[in-house]
């Protein structure tokens, strides 16, 4: 049912606003990501990021303004259509790992699939892939309680990945881990994206987010600065300043 960028946009955001009543969470946010990008979300509570990761994995819709994903303009499908352009081209990945504790690893990641209309036989082979791909080809029959924190984000983002989405939403993913589990989170998304996954990683790490080759910094819900609208890079003091700033 979705059509297919024909620009190399996987996203396009044009003047969107999303307001709470009387508080503009996003105010006026263009913003383009292209095909294989990887690119880090910057600043602090309150700046809008998570509003807009909502937006864009269509699970809020703006108040005003445009959002088109892989091609299709979000404004004019149901919610059903918005259902099967989520399975078909967005993974999530959170902070939280949100798994069930009394499935395995495997039942974990092939739930992703659920919605998709897909087989079970057929979930338990994905999944199996998807495991294997993320490193815990030797996890597959492991419950939560049997996995590290590190293990557990694998498995999550594996959940993420076995619909094989255009576009990976990573939330805060490292937010819940030690630094060595945090950094081979951080090592898996660079190989995911270095197979063609667009990555998206909403975050307040200072570090993550100046590792990564673009970063866009928000500020009342606003995009402050776009390193990849100057080609330029964002100084790390102005990174530590835009997180600081408002906490």
């Amino acid at each position: 049912m979705s059509a297919q960028p024909t620009d190399g946009r996987v996203l396009a955001l044009r003047d969107v606003v999303k307001a709470y009543g009387d508080v503009g969470a996003l105010r006026g946010v263009s913003l383009d990501i292209g095909a294989g990008e990887l690119v880090a979300v910057v600043g602090p509570s309150g700046s809008g990021k998570s509003t807009m990761l909502n937006v864009i994995g269509t699970l809020d819709r703006p108040t005003s303004g445009t959002v088109t994903i892989a091609g299709n303009d979000v404004d004019t499908m149901t919610d059903d259509e918005l259902s099967l352009l989520r399975a078909d081209h967005i993974g999530f990945v959170f902070q939280h790992f949100h798994l069930q504790d009394g499935a395995t690893a495997t039942e974990n990641v092939a739930d992703g699939l659920l919605y998709a209309g897909t087989s079970r036989r057929e979930r338990h082979r994905r999944a199996v892939d998807a495991l294997r791909r993320v490193g815990l080809g030797h996890r597959l029959d492991h419950r939560p309680n049997q996995l590290s924190g590190g293990e557990k984000q694998r498995v999550a983002i594996a959940r993420a990945l076995v619909g094989e989405p255009t576009i990976l939403l990573a939330d805060e993913p490292t937010g819940a881990l030690d630094t060595a589990s945090g950094a081979a989170i951080l090592a898996l998304l660079r190989e995911l994206n270095a197979g063609g996954t667009t990555v998206v990683v909403i975050t307040h790490d200072l570090e993550l987010a100046a590792s990564l080759p673009r970063r866009v910094r928000m500020r009342d819900g606003q995009v402050q600065h776009d390193s990849g609208t100057d080609g330029g890079t964002v100084p790390a003091a102005a990174l530590a300043s835009a997180i600081r700033g408002a906490a």
